[in-house]
C-alpha cells in the first residue's frame, strides 16, 4: 500500500473517528451529573425503600402499589458548570519534552426544564393493583463551551462544542400488585427515545509538522452531528417487603439501555489550500453503543409516624460501556489534492473503558403541621464515584467523585394536593490528568512521525446547583 493510500485511509477513519468523540452518555456516572425527581432529590436520591408515589417510576417501580391515582408533574433545573485548564505535553524534533498550559476555558448550561409527568390508577377488590405511565427527562450536564478564549481558538475545541439541540425523554408503563400488605412487586417497560446533538473539532495538520503546527487553526475541521431518532428500549422491576410498620427493605434493577441508531453529520473541511475542492459525500452511518444497568438497594426506618429514613446504596453497571461502534453507509472523502479521488469511510470502534460506579445516600424526611397545613422537611446526603478513569476524562463527559448535598419540602393543600420543591448543591472534586498520563488523542488523520499528543491533560473543576418544583394531585 503506498503512503499516499495510507494517509487516505487514515484521513477517513479519523473523520468518522471525529463523531464518535462527540458521543454523549446517559446515567449517573456518565453524562447525568445528578439522580433525578423533585421529592426523590429532596432527599439525596435516597428513595429505593421509600418510594410510595410517582417518583418511584425510576426507582422501585414497586412502590407504585402506594401511589393510588394520581397525577404528578415536576420540573428541575440543573445549573452546571465546569472549568478546564489544559496541559499539553509536546516533543520537538531533537527530542526535547515541552509541557503547554493553555487558558482556562470555562462551560455553562442553558436554562432547561427536565420534566417528570406521570399518571397512576389504582384498582381491584382490594385496591391490590396499580397501572402508571410517564415520561422523564435525564437530568444531563449540557454545558458549552467558547468557540475562542482570549481572541484564540478555545483549547476545548477538539472535545466538545456543545449538545444544543439535544431532546431525550424516557417514556413507559407499569404495574404494580400488593397481594398483602407486606408485600409490593412492580415492573416496566419503557424506551429512551429523541435525538442527540453535538459537535467537535478535528485537526488534519501534519502530525510531523512538516506543513504547519498540530493546532494551526485553518486546519481545523468542524463536524456537526444528529443522532436519531433514538428508540433504545429498557425495563426496571422492583420488590419492596414492609416486615413492621417502621421497616421497610427494597431493591430494584434497571435494564441496560442498547442505543442503535441512523445518524446525520456534516463536516467542514479545513480553510488550508490543500482542501480547495475536496468535499464529503454522504452523511448517513449507524452508531452504536450500550448505556448501564442499575441495582438498587435501600432500608427505611420510620421510628415514629411523621419521620422516615432511608439508607440507600446504588451500583452502576458502566463496565458495559466499554466502546462506541460508528458504521458509516456510503461515506467518502472526495477531491483531497494528492489523494484517490474517492476514499470510503471505514467502520470504527473507539474505546471508552468506562468502570462501575458505586453510589452511598442517606435521606429522609419529617412531617409536621404547620398554620394547619401539613408540611414535609426533607434532607440527604450521598456520595458517589466516577465511571470515568483519570486517563479518559474530558470535556465530552465530566464526571468526578462527588458528594450531593439536598433540602426540600412539601406542601399539602387541601385532601388531594402536595406542592414540592427542591434545592441541591453537587460538590465534585477536582481533577488533575497529566499530560504524561492522558489517552485521548487529538484526531489527526496524517499519518506522520511525531509521538502521540493526547489533548486530554490538564485541570477539570465541575459543580451543580440542582433547583425543582412540582405538584402532585392524589384522587
Amino acid at each position: 500500500m503506498t503512503r499516499r493510500r495510507r494517509h487516505a485511509r487514515t484521513f477517513a477513519a479519523l473523520l468518522g473517528a471525529s463523531v464518535l468523540f462527540s458521543q454523549g452518555d446517559a446515567r449517573g456516572g456518565g453524562l447525568y451529573f445528578s439522580d433525578r425527581g423533585v421529592r426523590p432529590m429532596g432527599r439525596a436520591g435516597a428513595f429505593v425503600a421509600g418510594a410510595d408515589d410517582l417518583g418511584a417510576l425510576w426507582y422501585n417501580p414497586a412502590g407504585l402499589a402506594d401511589a393510588g391515582t394520581s397525577l404528578l408533574g415536576d420540573f428541575s433545573w440543573l445549573r452546571f458548570s465546569s472549568e478546564f485548564t489544559r496541559q499539553l505535553r509536546i516533543v520537538d524534533a531533537d527530542n526535547t519534552v515541552r509541557y503547554v498550559n493553555s487558558p482556562t476555558v470555562s462551560g455553562t448550561s442553558p436554562v432547561i426544564p427536565f420534566p417528570t409527568l406521570a399518571w397512576s390508577y389504582n384498582f381491584g377488590p382490594k385496591k391490590e393493583w396499580t397501572i402508571a405511565s410517564g415520561s422523564y427527562a435525564p437530568y444531563a450536564a449540557i454545558a458549552t463551551y467558547p468557540e475562542q478564549v482570549n481572541g484564540a481558538p478555545s483549547p476545548a475545541r477538539y472535545a466538545l462544542g456543545s449538545f444544543d439541540g439535544s431532546a431525550l425523554i424516557l417514556i413507559g408503563g407499569w404495574v404494580a400488585y400488593k397481594p398483602i400488605e407486606q408485600l409490593r412487586i412492580g415492573i416496566g417497560v419503557g424506551a429512551l427515545v429523541g435525538f442527540f446533538q453535538s459537535n467537535v473539532t478535528f485537526s488534519v495538520s501534519p502530525a510531523d509538522r512538516l506543513v504547519a503546527a498540530p493546532e494551526q487553526p485553518e486546519y481545523d475541521a468542524a463536524t456537526t452531528f444528529r443522532v436519531g431518532p433514538i428508540v433504545a428500549p429498557t425495563g426496571n422491576l422492583g420488590v419492596t417487603w414492609v416486615p413492621t410498620k417502621a421497616l421497610r427493605v427494597a431493591t430494584s434493577f434497571q435494564l441496560p439501555v442498547v442505543v442503535s441508531s441512523h445518524t446525520k453529520f456534516e463536516v467542514r473541511l479545513p480553510s488550508a489550500a490543500i482542501f480547495d475542492g475536496a468535499r464529503v459525500s454522504g452523511s448517513d452511518a449507524h452508531v452504536k453503543f450500550k448505556l448501564p444497568p442499575i441495582l438498587r438497594f435501600g432500608v427505611e426506618g420510620r421510628p415514629i409516624e411523621e419521620l422516615r429514613v432511608e439508607l440507600a446504596y446504588v451500583h452502576e453497571f458502566w463496565s458495559v460501556h466499554d466502546s462506541i461502534e460508528l458504521a458509516p453507509e456510503g461515506v467518502a472523502i472526495e477531491g483531497i489534492s494528492g489523494l484517490p479521488k474517492r476514499v470510503p469511510i471505514p467502520g470504527i470502534k473507539f474505546p471508552r473503558n468506562f468502570q462501575d460506579t458505586n453510589s452511598y445516600r442517606l435521606g429522609g424526611e419529617y412531617s409536621f403541621k404547620l398554620w394547619g397545613y401539613l408540611m414535609d422537611l426533607r434532607a440527604g446526603v450521598s456520595y458517589e464515584t466516577t465511571a470515568i478513569p483519570r486517563s479518559y476524562l474530558s470535556l465530552l463527559t465530566v464526571d468526578m467523585d462527588k458528594i450531593t448535598t439536598s433540602i426540600g419540602g412539601g406542601l399539602h393543600v387541601g385532601e388531594h394536593w402536595r406542592l414540592d420543591m427542591t434545592y441541591a448543591h453537587l460538590f465534585a472534586s477536582s481533577v488533575n490528568v497529566p499530560a504524561d498520563e492522558a489517552k485521548i488523542p487529538r484526531v489527526n488523520p496524517i499519518a506522520g512521525n511525531a509521538p502521540f499528543e493526547a489533548v486530554n491533560g490538564g485541570r477539570y473543576a465541575a459543580s451543580a446547583d440542582l433547583l425543582g418544583v412540582g405538584a402532585q394531585y392524589k384522587f
